[in-house]
């Protein structure tokens, strides 16, 4: 599920700020749908191939491609009138994989594709043509993070090679809901290895199955967060939609990056049943699209209680089937809205201009601007919360691996370390497993240290933090940057993540919707949206108006760099 915050250095037992997985650690294709063969760990570092250019942009030059940013509303419309079938949508989605992910600037954003996927397109259509759709997401192909459980031919692995060919015994709660919306799983996405959780010097979007993935808008960016391969997908329409997974910005990073939008739920709207973990006090899973309206009808079809998720029982009430209607294109006027300028400006110019252009619009739209508003306790929890994510990362992996049964391939944790030390030249050609080696040493959630921590952590993050600064303003949502632009790959040293927005509502467990606000040297910069528990609906018009008055999502072009060239 992914972490990805840094502001400032921190050292503990040698290990600095880095440890918090600055860039999203916390947190194939057949021509009719097949497994893809996993990436050598060694083509990681490659060159990108060089496919057919555009003199214009100096871009790779895609194939033309009909469902281009289409949303699911017109997808589904496609279908209504017979332009399109599920089973088309499917068929065109797996070109583009194949001309993309496969060949030209080769993405390596999809580890496997769903060998089923015709066979369900064609049951769905022929549902279509005797009962009629089943709502919006029927027919609608959809491709899922590969730490999410699918009990069907796909494997479920977190990128990791000790994982291969593991099939859990049943769906995730996540992959139920949207099969019973009539949704089709396309396929697996790659993702930073264990969600970026395996070492304190990773690149984000790197997995031993998948090797690197890259950024579409510049080849040789990241596509930040452990969520990077649906991110990255996504942008470079591959699905209608996707599902990441955050334990701490690793839905609003990547799809900040990738000019998407990502909604990280309150913790407890969507059950983390059959979703390999971080931590059960942070992660969750959330919808990632390039449109709000996309993104809300999604999240409708994941939301429900669960008895397998203690923690969706709070969702009793709060919970919505439809987010659609709270899309409001007036949404903003007579919002009250807050700026927390310290610790989530200045560290990058180029995401505060954009920013302070995203207020002004926001003003213009009729909201009242509260500046500044700032987060109370900010930073002062990076510790405790790295200490919660150790203890828990443990007990919540261990009792995954133990959930798969006798024919895992691995059962524990401890198998983890041992399978990548034996492994060692495949599995950390370029970085370890310094975080598996803390997190194996932790003892059990019963310790005065954990207990200690996740008490610290919640009643610094919400009571004293977000609630604090709300309460007194009387604020809707607080808004600032998600993050800076892309940085460049470096699989020598690592990421190189300067700031973000994403701590204080990931360890308060409240959500956060990213929009995107604009375009620094061409690469991508997404607005935040941050509010109190159960806000989904208020956050989702709020950042729907702002899309609405901006526009600011463009497609990748997949140029080999930032548009760097000065005029």
């Amino acid at each position: 599920m992914a972490r990805n915050d840094a502001t400032e250095p921190r050292a503990a037992k040698g290990i600095d700020r880095r440890t918090f997985l600055h860039a999203g650690a916390v947190g194939g294709l057949a021509a009719a749908a097949g497994s893809l063969a996993p990436f050598a760990a060694a083509e990681a570092a490659s060159p990108v191939r060089e496919g057919p250019r555009d003199p214009a942009t100096a871009g790779f030059r895609a194939p033309a491609f009909e469902l281009e940013e289409m949303t699911i509303a017109e997808l589904q419309e496609g279908m209504r009138t017979g332009r399109f079938t599920a089973r088309s949508l499917v068929e065109a989605y797996l070109e583009r994989i194949e001309a993309l992910d496969r060949q030209g600037p080769t993405l390596r954003h999809v580890l496997e594709t769903n060998p089923d996927a015709l066979e369900i397109a064609d049951r769905l259509d022929e549902e279509r043509r005797t009962r009629g759709p089943r709502g919006p997401l029927h027919g609608i192909p959809l491709l899922l993070k590969d730490n999410i459980d699918t009990a069907d031919r796909m494997t479920t692995t977190a990128g990791s090679l000790a994982l291969e060919g593991s099939i859990p015994p049943r769906d995730s709660f996540v992959a139920e809901r949207l099969r019973a919306a009539g949704a089709i799983l396309l396929g697996k996405a790659n993702l930073s290895e264990w969600a970026n959780f395996r070492s304190t010097r990773s690149s984000s979007g790197w997995s031993g199955r998948g090797g690197q993935g890259r950024n579409p808008y510049a080849l040789d960016r990241t596509p930040c967060g452990s969520s990077s391969g649906t991110g990255g997908a996504i942008a470079a329409n591959y699905a209608a939609a996707g599902i990441g997974t955050e334990t701490d910005g690793s839905i609003v990073c990547p799809s900040s990056v990738n000019s998407l939008v990502g909604i990280k739920p309150t913790l407890g709207l969507v059950s983390r049943a059959g979703i390999i973990p971080i931590a059960h006090s942070q992660d969750t899973a959330g919808p990632m699209a390039r449109t709000v309206a996309d993104a809300a009808a999604l999240l409708g079809a994941l939301t429900g209680v669960d008895p397998r998720d203690p923690a969706t029982a709070a969702s009793r009430g709060h919970a919505h089937a439809d987010y659609t209607r709270f899309l409001d294109p007036d949404g903003l006027r007579g919002a009250r809205i807050g700026i927390p300028r310290k610790g989530l400006f200045g560290y990058s110019p180029h995401a505060d201009r954009l920013a302070e252009e995203a207020i002004e619009v926001l003003r213009d739209a009729g909201a009242i601007i509260v500046d500044p508003a700032d987060i109370p306790n900010l930073g002062e929890y990076d510790d405790s919360e790295f200490t919660v994510l150790l203890y828990e990362f443990k007990a919540d992996l261990n009792a995954y691996l133990a959930s798969l049964g006798p024919g895992a391939p691995v059962r524990t944790m401890e198998d983890v370390i041992a399978f990548n030390e034996r492994e060692r030249d495949r599995s950390m050609p370029f970085f370890g497993q310094e975080i598996f080696e803390m997190a194996v040493e932790k003892g059990p959630l019963s310790e005065k240290e954990y207990l200690d921590a996740l008490a610290r952590n919640h009643r610094l993050s919400r009571a004293e933090g977000i609630d604090a600064v709300m309460d007194r303003h009387r604020l809707d949502a607080l808004v600032a940057p998600t993050g800076g632009p892309a940085w460049p790959i470096d699989l020598v040293n690592g990421d190189h993540f300067l700031g973000g927005a994403s701590t204080a509502p990931a360890v308060a467990g409240y959500p956060h919707i990213t929009v995107p606000a604009g375009y620094a040297f061409g690469l991508p910069v997404g607005l935040s949206f941050i509010g109190r528990p159960w806000s989904e609906p208020t956050l989702i018009r709020l950042a729907y108006a702002y899309e609405q008055a901006t526009r600011h999502r463009r497609p990748p072009r997949f140029l080999p760099t930032a548009e760097l060239t000065v005029t």
